[in-house]
């Protein structure tokens, strides 16, 4: 899967599109998710062109790198979540059926989740 500069996390990188931003610093941006899947359901996104996991941990300087995983912590904490839980899943090319061609953290919880993966 290559970049694509247009997709809708570049865009909103971008200020072309809006969204209900929760948490924003230099590494990232993190928004409720449009379509959530839980009660709470916010995705962060690096600031930077990587398309899964494994471009950015191979081509993104270590700052960001740290900066992102920090603030994948930080929105979680803030949310509420820890004491509960919570689960993060980042989907990576099409058998994991990822919609969007940016590298992309989902945080879930405010309730029980069910198993990890469905049959």
């Amino acid at each position: 899967m290559t970049y694509d500069s247009d997709n809708i996390f570049a865009k909103i990188l971008r200020g072309e599109i809006p969204c209900d931003k929760v948490y924003e610093d230099e590494f990232s941006l993190a928004f409720h998710d449009i379509n959530p899947q839980a009660p709470v359901h916010i995705l962060v996104i690096p600031k930077g062109e990587y398309v899964s996991m494994a471009d950015f941990t191979a081509n993104a300087p270590s700052d960001l790198i740290a900066g992102f995983f920090r603030a994948v912590g930080q929105v979680a904490r803030e949310g509420d979540l820890e004491d509960p839980g919570y689960r993060i899943l980042a989907n990576a090319g099409d058998d994991a059926h990822q919609e969007v061609p940016h590298l992309h953290v989902h945080i879930f919880g405010g309730k029980r989740l069910g198993p990890m993966l469905a049959a």
